[in-house]
């Protein structure tokens, strides 16, 4: 992403949100009210004419459905962590996420930071302003460069209690970063964060992005980059998650996998829906002699 950039993928993703909420209620997998307000309306009306007419899933097959089913499980597991006393939400690479204005418990109780490069937000908060007339005070707007800035310097500056019950959101951000910059993620969450702290992100396997499973998206989007300048550069080894976050002090609660996904959200109406397979979500507790 440059510099001056907003992030392309994070107006994408809002505008798939926007695409399913649109959809019939026994139709839909995912509901998002304000995605509609933070997309252009070219973009909107663009997107909507190539999923209608077939393209963008002969373009990516199941990688909507992915993204629909990715946006719920996480709304899930906030609800979860929010019924089970959640005290701190911190949502890293935010983009356009809505969270901390769709749920209300978020507003009153629970401190939320949003983490997201400085162009992205402040597009971010130009839109806030005309949804609701100012940017809502219940957020801390947090600007980083996650390859170039310490993530616990930027939040530690900002506020944050690294005493209280947190979840880590860091929702479509792995791919693109560097595998140092995901330990350095994962490092601070470890130590930085209470007990029972949580932490949900999605992945991909290192077999699709290294072209060893053929995958139509993800060729896609090494073709665009030049375009967004968001190129795919972090996988984790098939089937090593496990091992993978075991090593930097976490436990594994549940790995999610396409047939997980489908099998879950994908009923009635929904289920000649495809879910891409080769993406995961992952929520993972900080072990607790980490914290």
């Amino acid at each position: 992403m440059r510099n001056k950039q907003t992030s392309v993928t994070a107006q994408g993703i809002a505008l798939i949100r926007a695409l399913e909420s649109a959809k019939p209620a026994d139709e839909r997998v995912c509901y998002d009210p304000l995605a509609r307000r933070f997309v252009p309306g070219w973009f909107y009306w663009f997107g909507r004419f190539f999923t209608a007419i077939g393209y963008a899933e002969m373009r990516g097959p199941g990688v909507q459905g992915f993204l629909a089913a990715r946006d719920r499980y996480i709304d899930d597991c906030l609800q979860d962590a929010i019924d089970g006393d959640l005290q701190q939400l911190v949502i890293l690479g935010a983009g356009y996420d809505s969270r901390a204005y769709r749920f209300d418990r978020l507003k009153t109780g629970v401190r939320v930071f949003e983490v997201d490069h400085p162009a992205t937000q402040a597009d971010k908060c130009k839109r806030l302003e005309k949804i609701f007339g100012r940017v809502p005070d219940h957020v801390t707007y947090v600007d980083i460069d996650f390859n170039q800035q310490s993530l616990e310097e930027r939040l530690l500056i900002n506020g944050y209690n690294p005493a209280l019950k947190t979840l880590f959101i860091w929702q479509g951000v792995t791919y693109y970063l560097t595998p140092e910059a995901v330990d350095g993620t994962l490092g601070f969450i470890a130590r930085a964060s209470g007990p029972v702290s949580q932490v949900i992100f999605d992945f991909i396997d290192q077999s699709v992005l290294d072209g060893i499973v053929r995958h139509g998206e993800v060729s896609g989007m090494r073709r665009y980059r030049g375009l967004t300048g968001e190129g795919l550069t972090f996988g984790i080894p098939d089937a090593t998650i496990g091992a993978f976050l075991e090593a930097r002090g976490f436990s594994v609660v549940k790995n999610m996998q396409s047939a997980d996904l489908h099998h879950i959200y994908f009923t009635g109406k929904r289920q000649a829906r495809k879910v891409v397979s080769g993406y995961n979500i992952v929520l993972a507790f900080v072990r607790p002699d980490e914290n």
